[in-house]
């Protein structure tokens, strides 16, 4: 479907993780422009906005008023205005109401335009310098325990690091739920409160990461970049083993299948069905 002639269009325009003058001129441009700023918090916003002396109207966008907000949204649009979409910080549409958003401009074919800017994924990674191939990223983990355990056995047995985002009072559960999978001496790096004046990057074996959560209490945005699986075999988890199994596939047929999903060679994956 063709976007409609005369409509506005959306700006997906990335903001500061904490210094506000971590922003590109073109934001601040877009910013100025536009008619109308929708965001996660108005507060939030409202901060940035005054920091650069610009005076838009806000309109809050998140998973309480959806629905009406995207009403707003596409109201405005069809009247030929231009928005800008922010996030309290960093990219808009990872980890954020703004995929919604996204989903919804795609379905009604409308034309928007996301810019280049901050986002804490790749500060993390590059902070994390872990030698391995490259990473998977998570976001935030289910909450459900069995599709959570699942998901965590399936990235941390890959040669590739895991980058989560977690909330300061799930942090130490999820680095025990890691443990669970990995043992104790994987090597993690927690991100947190990245470019704010209390910034932290602490490196260690997961033994030692929660034995320093244990008598602290953590707050502020946090990553967790997990070290990828050094072992001589991807750890296959169990459930996937014996879920092929039951397909009726032979271990050959298996290590083909497992070679192929994980992108990996097969003598690698045959040495780690052989520790099973």
């Amino acid at each position: 479907m063709e976007a409609s002639k005369g409509w506005g269009r959306v700006f997906f325009c990335p903001t500061p993780l904490g210094n506000l003058k971590d922003v590109t001129l073109r934001v601040l441009e877009v910013l100025q422009q536009v008619d109308v700023v929708v965001c996660e918090d108005t507060r939030v916003t409202r901060k940035l906005l005054t920091y650069y002396e610009i005076h838009k109207p806000l309109l809050s966008y998140r998973s309480q008023n959806r629905d009406s907000a995207t009403r707003k949204i596409l109201h405005l649009l069809k009247s030929g205005q231009n928005l800008a979409f922010v996030s309290d910080a960093g990219m808009p549409g990872i980890q954020d109401p703004g995929l919604d958003l996204i989903r919804v401009l795609q379905k009604e074919g409308l034309d928007f335009e996301v810019l280049p800017g901050p986002s804490a994924l790749p500060l993390a990674v590059v902070y994390a310098a872990l030698p391995d191939p490259g990473f998977i990223f998570l976001g935030f983990l289910p909450r459900k325990g069995g599709e959570r355990k699942k998901l965590l056995e399936w990235s941390l047995s890959s040669p590739f690091s895991v980058v989560l985002y977690e909330s300061p009072h799930r942090v130490y559960k999820t680095l025990q739920d890691i443990e669970e999978v990995t043992g104790d001496s994987r090597k993690v790096v927690l991100v947190r409160e990245l470019t704010k004046l209390h910034q932290e990057i602490q490196r260690g074996e997961i033994r030692a990461i929660l034995q320093d959560l244990s008598s602290r209490e953590m707050r502020g945005e946090i990553i967790l970049v997990v070290e990828g699986n050094k072992e001589d075999g991807l750890l296959v988890p169990q459930e996937l083993f014996t879920a092929l199994e039951k397909k009726g596939l032979t271990k050959k047929e298996i290590v083909e299948v497992l070679s192929q999903g994980f992108s990996i060679k097969k003598g690698t994956i045959k040495r780690g069905l052989e520790r099973k």
